[in-house]
């Protein structure tokens, strides 16, 4: 009777915290919507969110998260920082866009702003800087989700080209080159849309159709790089009295490649940084002009 008394109890304290975590981010995301709307108001020249929009970037995430939560793909320190996926992970997936779309916030206003880099440099830098973050993460996730799965070809190495076990990092098959550059093409479309949907001035623009190639590049770029990194400076070995595959040196463990300086995590985060510098600085050369 005790042991079911304390399940009770715990399921109120659990449901009881999804709703002030809900209460909370309501209450802030609103709170960014009215200090746009004031600024707006004050300046003139900004853009203000519409409410259909904050509607729409609330309750999308808050599904996503809840959706994660159930099928136990996402704890509550991962739901909290926006096997199962922590806040650490979350972090480094998430911490680049999220401080790219600040700066944007910051220096543009909260509007959205079509990619031109004749009429506004700066903002369409940084929505692209944005959209390679948010598209190396995907074409990253894809790549390692879909192509185990899919592939009936063993992994190859990406530095050495030679076959390895699954789960080695950096190790590559076309399956999963080309789920990370769909991975990548999918978060360009969706910022495509988003394009068509809010922004007004798309009549006296540059065209925004390369806003999809763009996302695939990066998708495609993000997953090299990530697995360019992690053949190099993660550690695999496989445990040679389990036949498992391992990240961390150990006596049972024979060296397949990378070296013990990165994290899976770390390897992330430095490739969402790279990818994020550097393609939209390319992007500026063959963009084209309105």
């Amino acid at each position: 009777m005790t042991d079911l008394n304390d399940n009770i109890c715990k399921r109120y304290i659990k449901m009881i915290t999804n709703i002030v975590i809900l209460s909370l981010i309501i209450c802030i995301s609103l709170a960014f919507w009215i200090m746009s709307m004031t600024a707006s108001t004050y300046y003139g020249n900004l853009r203000p969110i519409s409410p259909w929009r904050w509607l729409f970037s609330v309750v999308v995430p808050v599904l996503i998260i809840s959706n994660g939560l159930k099928k136990k793909s996402l704890d509550h320190s991962g739901a909290l920082g926006g096997g199962q996926r922590n806040w650490i992970q979350v972090f480094c997936n998430g911490a680049v866009p999220t401080e790219l779309a600040l700066l944007y916030m910051i220096e543009n206003g909260p509007g959205e702003i079509p990619v031109d880099f004749s009429k506004q440099y700066s903002a369409s830098w940084m929505c692209l800087s944005l959209l390679a973050a948010l598209a190396c993460s995907a074409g990253d996730t894809w790549a390692s989700e879909v192509g185990p799965v899919l592939s009936k070809s063993p992994p190859r190495l990406i530095t050495t080209w030679e076959k390895v076990p699954v789960g080695t990092n950096g190790g590559v098959t076309v399956v999963g080159l080309v789920s990370s550059l769909l991975g990548g093409t999918f978060v360009g479309i969706a910022y495509f849309l988003t394009q068509l949907i809010f922004v007004n001035d798309l009549d006296i623009s540059a065209p925004q159709w390369p806003i999809i190639a763009f996302g695939g590049l990066a998708g495609l770029l993000g997953s090299i790089v990530d697995s360019y990194l992690g053949a190099t400076m993660q550690y695999t070995g496989l445990d040679e009295s389990t036949g498992m595959v391992v990240n961390s040196p150990t006596n049972e463990a024979k060296h397949i490649a990378g070296k013990p300086i990165l994290d899976n995590n770390a390897v992330n985060l430095f490739s969402s940084v790279l990818i994020a510098l550097l393609l939209p600085t390319a992007a500026w050369g063959f963009w084209p002009r309105g």
